[in-house]
C-alpha cells in the first residue's frame, strides 16, 4: 500500500489577513491532487511544532475559511539568534525537539507561512534537514523577492480608511493630525496609504525627516489656505539627528522616551514648534485585523495551491512569491537573506512628490 504524503502547516510570528485563506489553498490543492494526503497543522505557530501539538486536518477543515482574518491554528513569535538557532525564552535550542515532531510524524515537508523574520528561521529548519516551503504573509511587504506579501493590501485598505476619515475632523478643528501606521523598518505601508488617503506629510523610514523643515511645510500650507495637516508616520520612521546614531545609540533614545510612540514625539515637537493643535492617532493592530481584502484573498490563495504544486513536485527549500504578475518560487536561501526595504527612488515616492507630499528631507 502506497504511503500517505505527510504535510505539515505553521502559522508563525504576527497574524495577518489572508493567513486562513493561504491555509485553505495549500489544503484544497492537495486534496483535490493527491489520493492519499495526511494534514497537520501545528499550533500557535513554531510552538505546537517544538511541543508536539497539533490538529489532523480533514477537508471539511479547510471550508468556510477563505473570508476570516487571524489563523485558524494560532499563531506565536519564537525567538531565534540569526543564523543560529531558533531558542526558547532561556535560550535553549529548540531545534531537536521540532526535529523530533517532524520525524514522528514521518512529514514529507512542513510550508511555513510568515514574515521576514520567519523566514530567516525557516531557513534554519531547512538547513536541519527539514524540507521546507514558505509563503510570504505580512502587512510590512518586507520580504525579498516578492512584489507583494498577503495581508499587505488589506492593511493598506485599512490605513486608508483611517486617514480618509481623520480628513473631516481635521478640517473641522483646523488641527494638525499625526497618523502612526505599522510596517516595522520598512515604509511601503505608510507611503501607499499616504498618497491613496491624501495625506500632506509621510514619513518613512527610509527617509530621515527634519522636524523644522515639516513645521515650515506647515506652515507654508496654513499661509497658502490649508487651514489642517494630515501626517501619515511609520512606526518606524527617525529623524535626521537619530540617523546617524547606532543601533545601541537609537535604543537608548527610545526607551529614554516620555512618550509611547514616535508619533506622540513627533505631534509634540510639531505643536511647540507651530502652535497649532496637534492630535495623534493610532490605529494599530487594527490594521492586521478583520477579514482579508479579495485581492488578498485571491493572491493567498495563489500562493496555497503554488506550494501545493511544489510539494507535488516534490520541489523544497523554496518560498512562494509573486513577481510582475506571475507566481514564482524563490530560492529560500535568497529570500531569507535579506529585507525589502523601500527604495528612495521608488517611482512612487516621485508621484508622491510630484502631488505635493512631503517627506520631511
Amino acid at each position: 500500500m502506497k504511503r500517505s504524503t505527510k504535510i505539515g502547516i505553521v502559522t508563525s510570528g504576527g497574524d495577518c489577513q489572508g493567513l486562513n485563506a493561504a491555509i485553505r489553498g495549500v489544503g484544497k490543492a492537495l486534496f483535490q491532487h493527491i489520493d492519499n494526503v495526511e494534514i497537520f497543522g501545528m499550533y500557535d505557530g513554531y510552538r505546537g511544532l517544538i511541543e508536539g501539538d497539533y490538529k489532523y486536518m480533514e477537508a471539511k477543515d479547510f471550508s468556510g475559511i477563505l473570508t476570516q482574518g487571524g489563523t485558524i491554528l494560532g499563531t506565536s513569535r519564537q525567538k531565534f539568534i540569526p543564523g543560529k538557532a531558533i531558542v526558547d525564552d532561556a535560550g535553549n535550542d529548540t531545534m531537536p525537539a521540532m526535529l523530533d515532531t517532524y520525524n514522528r510524524l514521518n512529514l514529507d515537508c512542513l510550508v511555513v507561512m510568515g514574515g521576514n523574520g520567519t523566514q530567516k528561521s525557516a531557513k534554519l529548519l531547512m538547513d536541519a534537514g527539514m524540507n521546507i516551503i514558505t509563503l510570504p504573509k505580512t502587512i510590512d511587504n518586507d520580504i525579498w523577492g516578492t512584489d507583494t506579501t498577503f495581508g499587505f493590501q488589506s492593511a493598506v485598505d485599512i490605513a486608508t480608511n483611517v486617514i480618509d476619515y481623520i480628513h473631516s475632523t481635521a478640517s473641522s478643528h483646523s488641527r494638525v493630525f499625526v497618523v502612526e501606521l505599522m510596517g516595522r523598518d520598512a515604509g511601503w505601508l505608510t507611503l501607499i496609504s499616504g498618497i491613496a488617503s491624501g495625506a500632506d506629510v509621510v514619513l518613512i523610514p527610509e527617509i530621515p525627516y527634519d522636524m523644522a523643515k515639516i513645521a515650515e511645510a506647515i506652515e507654508w500650507r496654513r499661509k497658502h489656505g490649508s487651514n489642517y495637516t494630515i501626517l501619515a508616520v511609520a512606526e518606524g520612521a527617525v529623524s535626521v539627528n537619530d540617523a546617524v546614531l547606532t543601533e545601541d545609540e537609537r535604543r537608548a533614545v527610545k526607551e529614554s522616551m516620555k512618550h509611547s510612540t514616535i508619533s506622540y514625539s513627533i505631534a509634540s515637537e510639531l505643536e511647540s514648534f507651530t502652535g497649532q493643535e496637534t492630535r495623534v492617532t493610532v490605529p494599530g493592530h487594527y490594521q492586521r485585523g478583520g477579514p482579508p481584502c479579495p485581492y488578498d484573498r485571491v493572491l493567498a490563495t495563489q500562493f496555497g495551491t503554488a506550494a501545493a504544486r511544489l510539494i507535488l513536485e516534490k520541489k523544497y527549500g523554496y518560498m512562494v512569491g509573486i513577481q510582475g504578475g506571475e507566481i514564482v518560487s524563490v530560492p529560500l536561501v535568497d529570500s531569507a537573506s535579506r529585507t525589502k526595504f523601500l527604495p528612495t527612488d521608488h517611482p512612487l515616492i516621485q508621484t508622491a512628490r510630484d502631488i505635493g507630499i512631503f517627506f520631511g528631507d
